[in-house]
């Protein structure tokens, strides 16, 4: 018998082409948000090239955004448990992309 407070688990079929699982590289990210959205700027910046490049942005909904906090912070203790704590580094880029400013 199912459990009313636990219903069964659907599950998803996900495609991930080879394209997307190359993945981009990102040392820098500005978030910015307006009353209905969360945009995640996921840029590279190289030592001695003037210009980052902004490789992938990412829209979510309020909703969402905060689903995705909650789970980035249990993967990062999970993270810690196994591989120890990581030291958090202070970043200062001279960086103003103007609108809200965010913080990453």
């Amino acid at each position: 018998m199912e459990n009313p407070q636990n219903p069964p688990q659907q599950q998803m079929d996900i495609e991930l082409s080879e394209e997307v699982a190359e993945g981009h590289y990102s040392n820098l990210v500005i978030i910015t948000h307006s009353h209905a959205e969360f945009i995640l700027d996921f840029i590279k910046i190289m030592p001695g090239v003037p210009k980052g490049k902004v490789k992938s942005r990412i829209i979510l909904t309020p909703h969402h955004a905060k689903s995705l906090l909650r789970a980035l912070n249990d993967n990062i203790k999970r993270f810690e448990q196994t591989h120890g704590i990581i030291e958090e580094q202070n970043f200062n880029f001279p960086v103003n992309f103007g609108g809200p400013v965010g913080q990453a």
